[in-house]
């Protein structure tokens, strides 16, 4: 095992300038791969926080003897929620809630740090005024993002807001009646399992792209390798130690990539925090995966480069002699289409039920974007192939003839330069179709209390003479049916004077109606709103990923093919083929597959994500176009770095031999 090791040492220091490059393309490959799959586990388990964090607010009944009660409500200031925590001790051994030293007293107030800002910088009569007097600020462990703005108010437990029912006659999300509990509930909110569903559908997006990325790069130089260690076995050499070279060589290229890629996304955490999801950034902590899972992705990454790197050895060890005269290897069969046309057929024959199935349904979903990833990845080469005998039969100039027998020569080469691409321009699909345009209702002057019918007129005089110096005006009006709370009246004020006055009057409406806050009509969109831009935001982070994957993918296997073919270049300049007509050859054996497969790949991706379509707004499609636009034209521009590298590899007419 040692002389292995040292062997492999002594290949990969002793292998020239062009060696080292090779292997230094593999490091940042899987330095890329690494950071962008932490980024990817990383995502779920913040987001596993969060609702953690957010569970405490949200009563459940006690199982035991209650010992506190707790409610919840959401107020609203300058367009932006307050969530408010009710808490009233009905034991003295009350626990005290998370992110606070101890249980409220009965008229004080924490807050969080980003409300305790606003309170200063507003005018109290705006905001302060709806809370009794603060007596501290709530820790990390009370909220779930830095800018969140929560006040946990302490009362007696015979205070009409821990009294007062509240489901009943609120249409807001975030408001829960006062129940007796005897711990804080694990529960979440209603949309909690919509954000986990849409991470774990984005995880799949971004982790199988960077799977199959991650297992290409094990084959960059895959050429050079192959002849190296066909001219091994040749002299001698069992095939359990040209396996054993490969392993300690493509484990400690990765290794180090593996801790690159670490140092890396720790580097991109700070812009990573500002990223907005649920109303909010992100707190670092949450997007540090911590050392158990980062030590399994550092101990993952080398063993998948690893595996990936003797899975291509078949040819060598069974046929050195035939990797050592080039001899090209047989054609790859129509099978590998036909399993992608079983995968979509099947998802068309089921993809009509999963909605109804909840949790299933999810799974279901995701092991069919898992399908569909893989099914492209194997088609990926023969649809290169037939790509190449296509160009062959259509070209006019030698750099169409010479890319299209590159493709048919070696597809698989070919297809890891563009596989980034088909795979984005699958993410690219199945995301347009889920980023509707939200079509909520807009900020307006009008507060409204959903009050029972009997007591609206009561409710109504209380309101004009608290709103005194306000100019607003106030109106009863009668249920009506399908409105958010059935069977309630609404007392509507129109309040003038712009959001400093709507503001003013919410707080002068404070307990008008206890366990009960005045509302918009945008307030009471504004979760289904939030979500949908945040559906946006996670659609274009996802993408932002995918085309990272894509253009790392196209510039550094095309670097990598550049090397593997540097002494059929030098041989065709020897020969006298100009170098531009090299240089476009290179540049079309990339583009060609690259519009076809991207095509092929953003159609299919349209068809996974058809039915959940919820709109695709005509800003949405713009977004969209602009940014594959942008990324195609990235993918583009690192493929012409290959360039300046084709010029040095051709400058020796006579290149020594590997």
């Amino acid at each position: 095992m040692r002389g292995t090791l040292d062997l492999t040492w002594r290949l990969l220091r002793g292998g020239g300038r062009r060696n080292l490059l090779g292997s230094g393309l593999t490091l940042a490959a899987v330095a890329v791969s690494t950071g962008l799959l932490l980024f990817a586990v990383t995502a779920n388990l913040a987001f596993a926080q969060r609702t953690r964090a957010d569970a405490w607010r949200h009563p459940g009944k006690a199982a035991a003897a209650p010992v506190m009660i707790e409610a919840l409500a959401t107020d609203h200031v300058r367009g932006k929620p307050i969530t408010v925590v009710d808490l009233a001790a009905l034991k003295p051994d009350a626990p005290a809630p998370p992110g606070m030293p101890r249980f409220p007293r009965p008229g004080e107030t924490w807050t969080s740090p980003a409300l305790a800002r606003l309170m200063k910088d507003l005018p109290s009569d705006q905001l302060a005024g709806r809370f009794p007097a603060r007596a501290g600020t709530l820790g990390r462990a009370a909220l779930v993002h830095p800018g969140e703005l929560v006040a946990v108010v302490g009362h007696a437990p015979g205070d009409p807001a821990m009294t007062a029912p509240r489901d009943g006659l609120s249409g807001m999300e975030g408001t829960a009646a006062p129940t007796r509990i005897a711990r804080y509930s694990t529960g979440a909110t209603a949309f909690s399992g919509a954000y986990q569903a849409l991470v774990a559908i984005a995880s799949v997006l971004m982790v199988v792209p960077l799977l199959v990325f991650g297992g290409a790069a094990a084959r960059l130089t895959v050429a050079r390798r192959d002849r190296r260690l066909a001219a091994l076995r040749l002299v001698g050499a069992t095939p359990g130690q040209v396996v054993a070279i490969t392993t300690a060589e493509a484990v400690v290229t990765a290794a180090a990539g593996a801790l690159a890629g670490t140092a890396l996304y720790a580097a991109a955490i700070p812009a990573l925090t500002r990223i907005t999801i649920a109303g909010g950034g992100w707190y670092a902590s949450d997007l540090w995966p911590g050392l158990p899972v980062a030590g399994a992705v550092l101990a993952a990454v080398p063993v998948l480069v690893g595996a990936s790197a003797v899975a291509g050895l078949r040819r060598v060890v069974v046929s050195p002699l035939g990797v050592a005269r080039r001899e090209t290897p047989p054609a790859m069969r129509a099978v590998r289409l036909l399993v992608l046309g079983a995968v979509v057929v099947a998802f068309g024959a089921t993809s009509g039920g999963l909605t109804g199935l909840g949790r299933l349904g999810l799974v279901i979903m995701l092991a069919f974007l898992v399908l569909a990833f893989l099914a492209i990845n194997l088609a990926g080469p023969w649809v290169v192939a037939l790509i190449g005998r296509i160009t062959v039969g259509l070209a006019r100039s030698p750099a169409r003839l010479l890319a299209g027998r590159r493709l048919m020569d070696d597809p698989r080469s070919a297809w890891r330069t563009v596989a980034g691409v088909a795979l984005t321009g699958f993410v690219a699909g199945f995301l347009a179709l889920l980023s509707g345009a939200a079509t909520g209702t807009g900020d307006s002057g009008e507060l409204r209390l959903s009050v029972p019918p009997g007591r609206a007129a009561a409710v109504a005089e209380q309101v004009r003479g608290r709103l005194d110096g306000i100019d607003a005006g106030v109106a009863v009006r009668p249920p009506v049916a399908g409105s958010p709370v059935e069977g309630a009246a609404v007392v509507a004020i129109t309040v003038r004077g712009g959001a400093g006055a709507v503001d003013r009057a919410r707080t002068a409406l404070t307990a008008a109606v206890p366990g009960h806050v005045a509302t918009t009509p945008a307030d009471e969109d504004r979760s289904e709103a939030q979500l949908f831009a945040d559906l946006r935001t996670g659609a274009l982070t996802v993408l932002a990923v995918s085309f990272l994957i894509a253009i790392t993918s196209a510039g550094i296997t095309g670097a990598s093919a550049v090397l593997d073919r540097r002494q059929a270049y030098a041989m065709l300049r020897l020969a006298g083929t100009p170098l531009r007509v090299l240089d476009r050859a290179r540049r079309q054996e990339t583009l060609i597959p690259l519009v076809v497969m991207g095509g092929g790949s953003l159609a299919t991706g349209l068809f996974f994500a058809s039915p959940f379509a919820i709109g695709f707004g005509a800003s949405g499609a713009v977004t969209l176009a602009a940014f594959v636009a942008l990324g195609f034209g990235g993918i583009a521009g690192a493929s012409a770095l290959s360039r300046p590298l084709l010029r040095s590899v051709t400058t020796d007419p006579a290149p020594a031999p590997d």
